[in-house]
């Protein structure tokens, strides 16, 4: 097999985080890559349903103050469920 060299541009976040999901699987990012391709020329297309997610209303809402509490220095923190328990029952 003939191999041809490509370039291609990545998030770096997304990038560590796929190395590092590939190391655990065995794979190298070259590797994760020609299987990718390999499947797509399988199957005609993507190897996976590409699909923009519904999500309700409350669900964006939920997650949006997530993000909120999660930036907040001030929120509330619980290192065990005794506490994060008693704080909620309070």
């Amino acid at each position: 097999m003939v191999t041809a060299p490509t370039q291609i541009r990545i998030d770096a976040d997304i990038k560590k985080e796929a190395a590092a999901l590939f190391k655990n699987l065995g794979l190298d990012m070259s590797g994760a890559v020609n299987l990718f391709l390999h499947q797509c020329v399988l199957r005609g297309g993507l190897p996976f349903p590409i699909e923009m997610p519904q999500y309700s209303q409350q669900t964006l809402d939920a997650m949006a103050e997530a993000v909120r509490v999660s930036h907040d220095p001030d929120a509330p923190g619980y290192t065990s469920m005794k506490d994060l328990k008693s704080a909620l029952e309070s």
